[in-house]
């Protein structure tokens, strides 16, 4: 009896040390370490780099519609979100690296976009695929918070500050909060300001696509995107990225 009393308290201290340990870890992690596991875990520094244009594919529901939307990614800058409603493609915004336009959905003709939102995009172009990959060589700064529950999951938050950004034609503090699924390092929300009013994004059901890994699922503002596929430095036709000339 002796014995196995003995055991018994050989196993809670070491699980004590265990569970210690677990925490010390957590809540002693730099914003450096968290983002370097989260880029590893995801598919590494080196994969990532091999990457010039995300084309991803999906749908979002408008009341009982179910309406397919592409979003194109590039190095070089240029987006573009396009969705097809009533059978016909309608470019939500676009961006040829210069010029940023959309379709106003009043007169459904495309427009230029506001000076505004032209020079954000303009500072976006060292951000792809992510902010987070090469934010010490681009000048931003990484700060761990805390580690708080988030969307009943650990999470460790992160706030990145990047350089300043433009509302109403002045400059502006342009700070972003990452929450990082503290198990496994992955993004499960953002939150940030466009245009001065505060966004919240959310990512999960995160899949493998040639060894780098992506959220299927992704919400901003309360609207759900189901993402059905991505492909990796796809062929474009670069014309949609520009205003279309009458």
């Amino acid at each position: 009896m002796k014995t196995l009393a003995f055991l018994s308290f050989l196993l809670i201290t070491f699980s004590s040390l265990a569970q210690e340990e677990l925490i010390e870890t957590m809540y002693n992690q730099t914003a450096d370490e968290i983002i370097t596991k989260y880029i590893d875990r995801t598919g590494g520094i080196e994969a990532w780099s091999e990457i010039d244009a995300i084309k991803t594919k999906g749908s979002f529901t408008q009341g009982d519609l179910s309406v397919p939307i592409t979003i194109y990614n590039t190095r070089s800058g240029k987006q573009a979100v396009v969705f097809e409603y009533n059978k016909k493609k309608v470019t939500q915004m676009a961006f040829d690296g210069a010029t940023m336009w959309t379709t106003n959905f009043l007169t459904m003709e495309p427009e230029i976009s506001s000076d505004d939102m032209r020079k954000n995009m303009l500072l976006k172009r060292n951000d792809f695929p992510s902010p987070l990959l090469h934010y010490r060589e681009n000048g931003y700064k990484a700060e761990y918070i805390s580690t708080v529950a988030k969307n009943g999951i650990v999470a460790f938050k992160i706030k990145l500050t990047q350089e300043p950004k433009f509302v109403n034609g002045e400059e502006v503090p342009n700070e972003s909060f990452y929450f990082f699924d503290a198990q496994n390092y992955y993004p499960i929300a953002i939150e940030t300001t466009q245009l001065g009013q505060p966004v919240s994004i959310t990512m999960s059901d995160y899949q493998e696509v040639e060894g780098l890994y992506f959220p299927f699922t992704i919400s901003q503002g309360g609207q759900p995107i189901d993402v059905k596929e991505i492909i990796l430095n796809p062929e474009i036709d670069y014309s949609i990225f520009s205003f279309p000339e009458n």
